[in-house]
């Protein structure tokens, strides 16, 4: 991989898990980034090569009240079959926006009142999956599941799913690909515990690994395998279907802050506050059945501790950084 290009955010990235989402949109439409910095989110449109480059700002709102002075902790699109929202989440509750920011579609206020006074309120971790399903995690451990009409705004809170005992740091989906019994959703919370879901009219609890003393930061779903990256900068793969331990590596030095699929190929991308962006494949031994991990590629993103890191395409050939307090998104082309 080789160094491209920098895209200007309008604003710096802030130092949170999973602080860059990508939307991948098909054939010539330019592609779209996004970061949250504070009460607002940095939203940026690039063609290739950079030209056609757009941002702007999105700033966090309460219907009816105004800007909010609510901190942002999660930005990312949605695809559904039907239609793509934007989903930001904050210290007070739940925005879907369309795709462009352009309209609030939908506010889920969470309930502050249940929460000790102590206790930080947040909601975090955002996935879509099914057909019609959004699903987005809370600091309480519920993950609320949204049902999503293909147009307008009757968006509704379908299921609850309590199994979390610690705040839920990240969600992940796989959309159609995964094997039968393997669940097609894993969430992820800071005590390390993992659950897989299977979704539908009303979702199931596939397998559970339990909480194991360090936080879960990213998680990532391919082919009934869950990549889990770890505060002590380990990536552990597990069986999606049963919860065991397949393979477990030693990738970075400090906390991993983003994990992203290839869902084409089985490239992992993993970027950590070491500096470094690794890149993984993901395979099974057709004899043994066994998942194997092997390392492709690192990228050291000087003086810069890595917040975020996403693939620009299904196959894996391009992907894009960020990091805290960086007021650009570093993009990597396959050479």
């Amino acid at each position: 991989y080789r160094r491209e290009q920098s895209l200007p955010l309008p604003g710096s990235s802030a130092a949170l898990y999973n602080n860059l989402s990508v939307l991948r949109l098909p054939g010539p439409q330019p592609q779209r980034f996004s970061a949250v910095h504070g009460p607002s989110l940095s939203l940026l449109s690039a063609a290739a090569a950079g030209l056609g480059l757009s941002h702007r700002q999105l700033p966090a709102r309460e219907p009816g009240v105004g800007l909010s002075a609510a901190l942002l902790t999660q930005a990312a699109w949605c695809v559904l079959p039907s239609r793509v929202l934007l989903v930001l989440t904050s210290q007070k509750g739940i925005q879907m926006y369309e795709a462009d920011g352009s309209v609030l579609v939908y506010w889920h206020a969470l309930d502050v009142a249940e929460h000790p006074p102590a206790q930080a309120v947040f909601a975090r971790g955002i996935a879509a999956v099914g057909e019609r399903f959004i699903c987005v995690g809370t600091s309480s451990g519920p993950v609320l599941v949204f049902d999503i009409p293909p147009k307008g705004t009757n968006v509704t809170v379908s299921e609850v799913l309590e199994q979390h005992g610690a705040a839920v740091t990240d969600i992940a989906a796989e959309q159609g690909r995964a094997p039968d019994g393997a669940g097609d959703l894993v969430s992820a919370d800071d005590a390390g515990t993992l659950c897989v879901w299977s979704a539908g009219e009303e979702f199931r609890l596939v397998s559970k690994v339990p909480a194991c003393g360090c936080t879960c930061s990213s998680v990532a779903l391919w082919h009934g395998t869950v990549a889990a990256g770890f505060g002590n900068g380990q990536i552990r793969l597990y069986e999606a279907a049963s919860g065991r331990l397949r393979a477990q590596v030693n990738a970075h030095a400090r906390w991993i802050n983003a994990l992203d699929l290839a869902p084409e190929t089985g490239k992992l991308l993993s970027g950590a506050e070491d500096s470094f962006v690794h890149i993984w494949k993901l395979s099974r031994n057709p004899d043994t059945d066994d998942v194997e991990i092997q390392h492709c590629h690192a990228e050291r993103v000087p003086d810069t501790q890595v917040c975020g890191a996403r693939f620009c395409d299904p196959e894996g050939n391009s992907f894009a950084v960020t990091g805290y307090d960086l007021s650009e998104i570093f993009c990597y082309s396959r050479v």
